[in-house]
């Protein structure tokens, strides 16, 4: 009998362990999404919340920079699943090297680049040809971020990139140029208009002008190195949603 009742316990001590072990290892499955920055509020605030709600097994990691530093890292062989870039410049270049999946590069949404100056203006800008009014201009450096990017093409059509280069200060991302303005550190700023809605120390006093800059689209891919694509397409089909796209133009983005 003693030996019976041992025998039992050790079968239910077994399967314990065994369940314990598989609801840890379900638990343990994490994705990795490198996001522009200008997605950060949008993608902590609401989205990843809502996706880890959906699927509790599923674990986001996420960081945040300039698209051109995340693309430098994906290049360098960083562990990343999904990449969400500002631009597709930086999405291209990583697909024509093949380090994107197959057929998994979505365009999800668009934004707009706009000029702000501190709450308290007092330069009297009040459209893109008056930046050069400033002393000191806040723009993502070009060279890898895309905010900056669009900015340099925008004045270079408006024939004052030159100009306003002189008196340029260059951020690394947008949030950085974003909170210069903010604090009163630049006169005035190019950024996109869901960084701008987000701080009433900024305001708004123009968008580019039409025909001035390319569209400003958001595409998002998977990884090719990636362990875990079947989650990370989920993810990315989450983010296609009609309830992810809500939150999208909530935040000012726009979406097909």
């Amino acid at each position: 009998m003693k030996k019976t009742m041992s025998l039992i316990m050790i079968i239910c001590l077994v399967f314990l362990l065994v369940s314990c072990s598989n609801n840890s290892s379900s638990n343990e499955s994490t994705i990795t999404v490198a996001a522009a920055a200008s997605l950060k509020n949008c993608l902590d605030g609401k989205l990843i919340p809502m996706f880890q709600e959906k699927y509790p097994n599923i674990k986001i990691k996420a960081t945040y920079d300039s698209s051109g530093k995340l693309q430098t890292q994906i290049e360098e062989g960083a562990d990343i699943d999904v990449f969400i870039s500002a631009a597709m410049k930086q999405m291209n270049a990583l697909d024509e090297k093949g380090l994107i999946a197959k057929d998994s590069i979505i365009q999800l949404m668009e934004n707009k680049i706009v000029l702000i100056v501190p709450e308290n203006n007092t330069k009297k800008i009040s459209k893109f040809e008056d930046i050069l009014k400033a002393d000191i201009i806040a723009i993502g450096d070009p060279e890898s971020v895309p905010a900056g990017q669009y900015a340099r093409e925008a004045l270079t059509n408006l024939g004052i990139w030159e100009e306003v280069l002189k008196k340029a200060s260059l951020g690394t991302n947008v949030t950085e140029v974003l909170n210069w303005v903010a604090e009163g550190s630049a006169d005035a700023g190019i950024v996109y208009s869901t960084d701008a809605a987000f701080t009433e120390k900024v305001k708004v006093v123009a968008e580019a002008p039409e025909g001035s800059v390319s569209k400003v689209i958001y595409p998002v891919g998977i990884i090719k190195t990636s362990k875990n694509q079947d989650l990370a397409k989920k993810f990315i089909d989450f983010l296609q949603s009609d309830e992810a796209k809500e939150i999208f133009e909530s935040f000012g983005f726009a979406t097909n």
